[in-house]
Parts: structure tokens; sequence; C-alpha cells
């Protein structure tokens, strides 16, 4: 085995001895589950900046108006004014309104979106105004159903400390857990969730190492360093 091969093959080894543990602890759990997806979309946009709590009210103050139909007729600053429990909420009401625009596309009906190729999806989201990797990758996977693994700081931050080396680039770190990880929504879902568990439990920039159950691999040397 060569030196590559064998950096890969370890790699490989810690990303799953990784969510093996996270599992083991804190058992399957159905991440960000909704009845209605459009309202998934709308949320991983607000939630972009801030904490879902936040995003969480401005989903409840948008009520009976939280429909593509409601969204696509409000005036820009009524919008804005609805949702500016999330913050940036000037910018956000542009892009509510562009990710709408862009759902128009497949008459506001997320069952037409599903019988899209996963990857042509994926491209159009990015052309949405506002719409990057992370929240991308999040609206296909729960909203639209189709694995795309979602990339974010605590993804970063967990990984760095516990030896992973980390690609810089976002799509270079989604690629290395896609290629490790076999496509799977509902897996794809959990494993972010796990994530996203674990940061803000334990994995804080200033990280609570105690009841931490990654401790034993994890680098703590300059911990605070990764932040």
């Amino acid at each position: 085995m060569t030196h590559t091969e064998r950096h890969s093959a370890n790699q490989c080894e810690l990303i799953l001895s990784v969510f093996n543990t996270l599992e083991q602890h804190y058992g399957y759990f159905d991440w960000w589950r909704r009845d209605d997806p459009y309202e998934i979309v709308l949320g991983a946009i607000l939630v972009q900046n801030t904490n879902w709590k936040n995003a969480e009210k401005a989903l409840a103050n948008l009520g009976e108006q939280c429909n593509p139909i409601s969204i696509a007729d409000m005036e820009l600053d009524e919008l804005a004014q609805k949702i500016r429990s999330s913050g940036y909420y000037n910018q956000k009401a542009i892009k509510l309104k562009a990710v709408t625009q862009w759902f128009l596309k497949y008459q506001y009906d997320m069952s037409v979106v599903r019988e899209q190729d996963k990857d042509q999806l994926r491209k159009e989201l990015l052309e949405v105004k506002g719409i990057g990797g992370e929240t991308a990758d999040a609206i296909l996977v729960y909203a639209i159903g189709k694995p795309s693994f979602v990339i974010d700081a605590y993804a970063r931050r967990i990984f760095t400390r516990n030896g992973l080396d980390v690609p810089k680039s976002y799509e270079k770190f989604r690629a290395l857990m896609e290629s490790v990880i076999p496509p799977d929504t509902q897996r794809y879902g959990y494993y972010h969730g796990l994530l996203v568990e674990h940061g803000q439990q334990f994995c804080h920039p200033k990280p609570k190492c105690q009841q931490c159950p990654l401790t034993q691999d994890c680098i703590k040397n300059g911990v605070e360093a990764l932040a």
C-alpha cells in the first residue's frame, strides 16, 4: 500500500470511527423533521448566521403566510419585518423571494422537484441568490430528500480536533465525506444532526472535554487554536 493509499484508509477509518462513537452516544433521532418541505427551505435560509431559535421565531411570525404563493406576493419590506428575529432580515427577505422564484419553476410542487437529478438541482440551488453549499445541501437532504452531505462549522471543528486532515474547500470536504459514507438521504441527514448536536453540547470553540464521548482520540493540545 502506498503512502497516499494508507493516508486515505486512515482518513476513512477516522471518519467512520467518529460517527460510530457519536451514534452510540446519542442514539438515533430524526433531525429537522417538518411536515412542510417548503418550510424547511425557508428555515435553511433563515438560520444562516443565527441560531435555530431565532429562525423558528421568524417562521412562526409568518404563520399562515408560510407558503410560496404568499411569500411571492408579499411586499419585500413586509416580509423583512416578519422575519426580523432571524437577523440580516433585509438580505434574507431577498433570498426567500429568490428561492421561491426558483420553486415556481416546479409549480411549487415538491414531488416534481424530487423527480429531478440531484446534481442538476444542486447546480440550480447554488445559482439562487444567497444560497451557498451548506444551505443548498441542507435543502437537498431535508426538504427534497436527496443524499447530499451538509458541511458546517461543527463538522470542521469536530473532525479537525479528532485528527482529520480537513480540506479547506467546502466542495472537497463534502466530496471526502461522500466518498467514505455511501449516499443515503436518511443517514446523511442523521449524521449532520449528530455533528450539530455534539457541537452544541461539547465541541464549543472552548470545548467541554470532560464528558465528551470523543475525548479519547481528540487532539487536546492547542485545541482552542482550532476553534
